[in-house]
Order: structure tokens, then sequence, then C-alpha cells
């Protein structure tokens, strides 16, 4: 915060030209509603100059038609200008249409504005709370003395154990209206400060994009070298805190399990009579789905900058054939040119391309015969009768032939379950047979298992008495994966 660096923010940054701009109304208003209240990604050219249109024909019967004399799409080229920043314009693959985006120092600058309006109800004790639990998170995951670990768990546990005695006694203890209002407002606050910081995230990844293609389009050394400092820098990004951070958030939000959770917890939050009080947006009852459409776009961004790797090792391939072909062209027109007069002496020699090396290490060490060692026992024939009928009642179970008839059932369909299988193919050997279906899962084939689901699966073995009887196992249900 020194002046220098203040001086330099002022004189070059975005978002405070931005608020330096005698337009900043205009931009700050159109932009927030046109993108950050219904969280829209990206807009078409068409449909952003259409809506600002509307915005500059309203403005001018209000205050005249010397208040915005240009078109609208001369004012989004504008903002969208290098010397501006205040809109990323850009195609996507396959159109022919411009797209328009926020920039992230605009979306600062807007959420620096919203939070200069007066605040009827500003919440205090959510916050330290949550603060609180972040130191506490902080200390307990750096503990690596186990017995202060395990006081600190059994002090939790018999918190919980005396809020549980409360319970049952009736001394149920709830928020009130205020606590209610509090913590929900500083869940819409972080709501929308998460979907910012997607879009600085994007930004990110789209610098190195930016970086690379620069790189490839000035570079003059080897392929090799190139890639190995893309690679490296694309790695040190996926490592860093940031990268880490967005993948393990990424995990998360993917879990079907959580998405259900955090439905429910929002309807049930929506629903209580101190926040509709509030009057709440109901677009974040579809908050966690903007997450995931943000997210997606980051992931959108990774890929791109994956293909132009991939198109740069394309067109370097073909460029380095092409002058292979052009050499050995060369050669052959000399040749045919030279055919009627060759030169006198020796033109060229061929030294011997390979040499014979055989270092003393290479050579394999003297291993000496072994030499087996027979003793003189005489072997006396035995007297005891035994069964040998147990050695053909032996079960063998045939995996190959498991094996075969899980992948032929892949080839029609991408997945199958265990019970499907053994529909197609009853089991021969009963149990021995089900429980080789269990290891091929495991082993060669990928697979999921549903604990809650219960397949049933019977088969026919042979009873005690010798007469045929069903037997049958409850597993759970298993998805052989192609």
């Amino acid at each position: 915060m020194d002046y220098a660096t203040l001086d330099a923010l002022r004189a070059h940054h975005p978002a405070w030209r931005l608020l330096r701009s005698d337009h900043a109304a205009l931009v700050a208003s159109f932009l927030h509603r046109v993108f950050v209240a219904p969280n829209v990604r990206a807009v078409a050219e068409t449909d952003l100059a259409e809506a600002l249109e509307d915005e500059l024909f309203a403005l001018r019967q209000r205050n005249g038609d010397e208040a915005f004399p240009r078109p609208a799409l001369h004012y989004l080229n504008d903002w969208a200008a290098a010397d501006k920043g205040w809109l990323r314009k850009y195609y996507r693959p396959g159109t022919d249409e411009a797209q328009f985006d926020l920039t992230p120092a605009t979306e600062k600058a807007i959420a620096w504005l919203t939070q200069l309006a007066e605040r009827q109800f500003v919440g205090t004790e959510s916050r330290l709370l949550t603060l609180f639990h972040l130191l506490e998170q902080m200390r307990d995951g750096t503990e690596t003395d186990p017995e202060k670990r395990i006081d600190e768990l059994r002090k939790k546990r018999q918190a919980i154990d005396a809020e549980i005695a409360r319970v049952a006694d009736g001394d149920i203890p709830v928020l009130d209206d205020t606590s209610l209002k509090d913590r929900f407002l500083q869940f819409t606050q972080g709501a929308r400060e998460l979907l910012a910081d997607f879009r600085e995230v994007e930004h990110n990844f789209r610098q190195l994009d930016r970086r690379v293609r620069e790189r490839i389009a000035l570079w003059e050394g080897s392929k090799g070298a190139l890639l190995e400092e893309i690679i490296g820098e694309r790695d040190t990004i996926a490592e860093s805190d940031q990268g880490k951070s967005f993948r393990a958030f990424w995990d998360f939000l993917l879990s079907s399990r959580r998405q259900e959770e955090l439905s429910q917890l929002l309807d049930h939050a929506l629903n209580l009579g101190a926040v509709q009080e509030l009057e709440p947006d109901m677009r974040l009852r579809r908050i966690h789905y903007d997450w995931m459409e943000a997210g997606e776009h980051t992931q959108r961004t990774v890929a791109q900058l994956s293909q132009q790797l991939r198109r740069f090792l394309d067109d370097q391939v073909w460029l380095e054939n092409r002058r292979i072909m052009d050499i050995l062209h060369g050669i052959e027109s000399k040749a045919i040119a030279l055919r009627q007069e060759p030169p006198d002496g020796t033109v060229t020699t061929v030294a011997d391309i390979t040499s014979d090396i055989e270092l003393a290490m290479e050579r394999p060490m003297f291993t000496p015969a072994i030499k087996p060692t027979i003793t003189d026992a005489v072997l006396q024939s035995g007297e005891m009768n035994v069964d040998a009928s147990v050695l053909f009642t032996q079960v063998v179970v045939d995996r190959a032939r498991l094996t075969r008839h899980i992948r032929n059932a892949l080839q029609e369909r991408t997945q199958i379950s265990l019970r499907e299988l053994i529909t197609t193919q009853p089991l021969e050997h009963g149990l021995a047979e089900l429980v080789a279906y269990l290891q091929l899962s495991n082993e060669i084939f990928r697979s999921v298992t549903d604990e809650s689901v219960t397949d049933t699966i019977t088969w026919q073995a042979c009873g005690d008495d010798g007469h045929p009887v069903t037997r049958r196992a409850d597993v759970p249900r298993i998805l052989f994966l192609r």
C-alpha cells in the first residue's frame, strides 16, 4: 500500500479505471444486471448489444439525446478495448459471432460498489464463529501429538453427549431470527464471492494459455525443450495452492451425495420464516449448479490448452517430414545432374557407423553349475488304503471362461450387473464360481458397487441326501464397466 504501487494501480488497473470513468454508473449498473445478478458467464454480441440499446434508449428518454449519443455496439467494443479491459471479447470455436464476458477486475469493482450501500443488518456473530472454527481446524489439523488429538476428540464427544442428553430431556436450543438472518446473509455473501473467484481462476488459466501460444509462435529452439518448459509450467499451476484448492473443491462438488445434501439444506434455509423476511433471491436455490457451471468453464480452458499443445505437435511433425523430403529431392536432382559427368576421384566416404564395444561390467559373472544330490534311500511300498475318488471330485472354476463371458457382454453394453451375467450364463460350480466373479471385478475389470441395492443370486446344488436343492446369496449390486 505504498504510494508508487497505488499510483501505478490508479493508472493501469482496469477496476480503478472503471471507477474513474465518466460512464462508471452506466457500465457498473448494466454489467451487474446482465452478468453478475443472473450469474451469466458469456453473452453473444447481438444479444448484449440489443440489451444495451434498450438501456441507452431509456437513459436518453430521461437525460436527453446527448447523454449517450453513440450506438450500443460502439460502447461494447470500447469497454472491451485493451486500454479499458472491462469486458473480454472472444470467439468460440466453430462460431463467427463474438462473445462477451466480464473480466475479474470489473467484477471486483462491481462488488466494491455493492458494499457502499447502507445495510440495515450487519451480521457479526456468524463471522466470529466462522473465524473461530477455522482456527480450530488449523489447530486440529496440524497437531501431531496423538494424546492431544485424543483429548480434543474426547472433549467434542462429551459436548455432543451433553447436547444429546439436553435434547432428550426436552431442552432443545434453537436459533432466533437474528441469528438466522446473520448466518443467511453471510452464506449469500460467500456464495457470490465464490462465483467471482471462479472467474478469476478461469482468467489465470487463460493467461497461461496465452503465454503458451505466444511462446509457440516465437520459439526457435528444439521442440523437446519447449514441451518440457510448457508442461513444467502446467504442472506447477496444477500443484500450486490455487490448483490444489480448485481440484479439491471440484471433487467435492461433483459428488452426487453432496449435491443432494446441498439442495436439501438450501430448501430448508429458504423456507424459514426469518429468511423469507429478508426477501432472498430465489436463484440461491440453484447456486451449487452455478458453481458447477463456473467450474466447467475453467475445465474447458484447460482442455483448450491441451488441444493447442496437440496441434503444435502435429504441425511440427508435418514440417519436419516435409523438410526431410525436400532434402532428399535436392539430393536426387543433384545426382541426376551429375549422372552424365561424374566427378573424378573419391566423391565421399562413409565410415563404419557402428562399433563393437563390450565393457567389462556388462559381461555376465560366472555362475557355478548346481550339482543335484541324490539320496540312496530305498522307497518302500505302503499298505494303507486311501480313497482316490477325492482326487476326481475337485471343483475347478475356469476363470478364462468367465472373463470371456464378461467381455462379450460388455461389447454390446457399457455396463452390466453381476446378476444379469449370471442370468444369461447360470453358475455351474455354485458359490466357488460366484467368488471368482467377485475376484474378477476387482482384479481385471472396472466395477462399481452400489451398497444401497441388494441383488439375489440363485443356483442349483446337490444336497446332503443327493437331491438337487436351490441355494441363494444376497450381495450388493455390482456393475462391470467397459
